[in-house]
């Protein structure tokens, strides 16, 4: 099991890295992202720290950790340099902050975001039928998560991917160690999406191919 969208206090965590995944791994989750929140002010340094700590991290641990980053509430053209600043520094997975029904996010994020080099679109609220259909051409995952609040388009998420074909996966969103949940009770948020298990079994084969090529 696996969750790719974790805060610590990098950004607006309460944990350090190294907490963060030991609380996962203790819960049995095979891999997570550390995927801290990053504009102009602190990219350079948040990147650079996370890089540090996933390099470190031992293999033998239990756990795979991930080198991440959260783009979040970026004027729109900054989604591509950021990304790519990103990326080339060697962070392996990128997510974008999304249009969630409860902040006030720039409206045409999910689409600048999608333009840019991202993996993963979080909590894209009522995600327009064109922004599904380019997620599905540029095989960005669009996240289901179990986070209060922006867990309240999930449905609307998930039926959206189901039309269109695009990719799905269920992330946790964890800022506090009560929002670290057990994967039985991740599994659940794709359940009370109205997907099937077979349907979950795939969001699952799909992120672990991907996961592979990291």
């Amino acid at each position: 099991m696996y969750n790719l969208h974790t805060h610590t206090l990098l950004s607006d965590g309460a944990l350090l890295p190294s907490e963060v995944a030991v609380r996962y791994l203790s819960l049995g989750y095979k891999a997570i992202a550390i995927t801290d929140h990053v504009d102009y002010c602190n990219i350079k340094s948040t990147v650079a720290a996370i890089l540090n700590f996933t390099r470190h991290w031992p293999k033998s641990s239990g756990i795979k950790v991930f080198s991440g980053i959260e783009l979040t509430h970026l004027p729109l053209e900054q989604f591509k340099p950021l990304s790519n600043y990103a990326r080339k520094a060697g962070i392996k997975i990128i997510i974008a902050h999304g249009e969630t029904l409860v902040e006030p996010v720039i409206k045409g994020t999910n689409r600048a975001a999608l333009e840019a080099d991202i993996n993963i679109l979080a909590h894209p609220g009522l995600i327009s039928d064109a922004d599904v259909k380019l997620a599905k051409k540029k095989n960005v995952f669009l996240e289901l998560t179990s986070r209060r609040g922006h867990r309240e388009a999930n449905k609307y998420v998930a039926g959206q991917a189901v039309k269109f074909g695009a990719k799905l996966i269920l992330n946790n969103d964890s800022h506090e160690p009560e929002d670290i949940i057990t994967p039985q009770e991740l599994l659940k948020v794709g359940l009370n999406c109205g997907l099937n298990r077979q349907q979950i079994d795939v969001i699952y084969q799909d992120v672990t191919r991907f996961l592979k090529q990291k």
